[in-house]
């Protein structure tokens, strides 16, 4: 259409400031938008990210080194936060089913998510990384169990314990599959990496938390050097990570967890959320909008039907499959287990890192259409938990009120 390509070319002579400006009017309102017509605020920001980019409008270019960089940034602190978010003292009261829920929410759809790889005749490390996709999953909906009063009892405490295990241990084989990949397989190879991750782990887990600890305990109060200070352990940790070929955002994770218990609630934490919840990881979620193309989306859903569908239905019968064994195991009631499924079903996943990740011939870990599949599948969990746990939550409340009315 002339009149969209005389519009793109106005745009992209638009000066950098002018486009800094848009940016931020999207950033701004957007999410005011999306609840307006009921959609996950993250869903609107890769819509307009998408009308932004280079494929339809063409505002924001899609490889400029500043946007790129605080994408980066954006990624790198929505894994740190997730890990900081993770409550360790909940974790601790149930423990061992976090671990035993954890394993098999991570187990079922790695399984089910490499069967379904393999089955639409990927390679088996392109298997595996779509199984491990599949087999972490981010807490959308946990603001809605703490809105309901339900953060508190025990099937919730359980999701919250698993989701660290699960996301350590999808985005651990996820590393190993990107290191396999982008530098050829060999028996030593492999080795070296699982030692290499059998080092690193406890290195961040166990030296980050104690030195970090002393260092923030010293600057508690002096929040500009805390905050600093905070952004220093993200950043070395995840370059840490890239040092051995894991995604940075392993090491960003693990730092989270790491320097979680010496953070507790001290001030700078909520100043870090709000850093980069307003700023940071809006733009990182605006730069994946920059990188789909609509028509190959919209080619993918209609020529890749089953691609879809199974990626989609492999994740939801995944995750209920571990919800119903663990519920069934810990004598979970009904709704309780459906509150765990739902918890476990929203996807932001690492699809960004393995979309970009080139091996030595130059073929991409993930192609276009798994990209694309992943995106619609993103889209499609980001509704379906927050509305399933809205919908099963209350009931998991009344039926713990009448067990202990009755044990009472």
């Amino acid at each position: 259409m002339e009149w969209l390509d005389t519009f793109r070319s106005h745009a992209v002579a638009l000066p950098n400031l002018a486009k800094f400006a848009i940016v931020m009017a999207i950033i701004a309102c957007a999410p005011a938008l999306a609840r307006r017509v009921r959609i996950p605020e993250l869903v609107g920001l890769v819509a307009f990210g998408i009308l932004l980019g280079p494929y339809v409008l063409d505002v924001a270019p899609q490889n400029h080194p500043i946007v790129q960089f605080f994408g980066d940034l954006g990624r790198l602190l929505l894994m740190f936060g997730a890990g900081l978010e993770i409550n360790i003292n909940l974790f601790r009261k149930a423990q061992t089913r976090s671990v035993i829920f954890g394993l098999i929410t991570t187990a079922v759809p790695q399984v089910l998510g490499t069967a379904f790889g393999l089955a639409f005749g990927y390679g088996i490390i392109p298997a595996i990384v779509i199984g491990s996709l599949l087999a972490s999953h981010t807490l959308l909906a946990l603001p809605i169990v703490t809105r309901l009063g339900a953060i508190a009892l025990e099937p919730v405490v359980v999701t919250i314990g698993a989701t660290l295990v699960s996301d350590t241990v999808s985005l651990i084989i996820f590393g190993i599959c990107v290191s396999t990949y982008t530098t050829g397989f060999s028996p030593s190879g492999l080795t070296l990496q699982i030692v290499e991750v059998a080092i690193f782990v406890p290195l961040i887990l166990v030296g980050v938390s104690r030195a970090g600890a002393w260092v923030l305990n010293k600057l508690k109060d002096n929040q500009a050097g805390y905050f600093v200070t905070m952004l220093g352990i993200m950043a070395v940790a995840g370059e840490l990570a890239d040092l051995i070929n894991l995604p940075d955002i392993v090491g960003a994770f693990l730092a989270g967890l790491a320097v979680n218990a010496a953070v507790g609630d001290h001030p700078v934490k909520e100043k870090l959320d709000f850093f980069g919840r307003a700023f940071f990881i809006p733009i990182f979620f605006i730069v994946i909008g920059f990188l789909i193309v609509p028509v190959a989306v919209g080619h993918t859903i209609l020529n890749n039907f089953w691609l879809v569908a199974g990626m989609i239905l492999s994740l939801i019968l995944g995750k209920a499959i571990a919800a119903w064994i663990a519920g069934r195991r810990f004598g979970y009631t009904n709704q309780a287990t459906l509150t765990m499924w739902a918890l476990t079903l929203p996807q932001v996943a690492a699809t960004l890192v393995g979309y970009s990740t080139l091996n030595g011939a130059g073929e991409r870990l993930l192609g276009e259409e798994i990209f694309n599949s992943v995106l619609v599948l993103l889209v499609v969990t980001s509704f379906l938990g927050p509305f399933l746990t809205e919908l099963f939550t209350p009931g998991m409340i009344r039926e713990e009120a009448r067990a202990k009315a009755a044990a009472a």
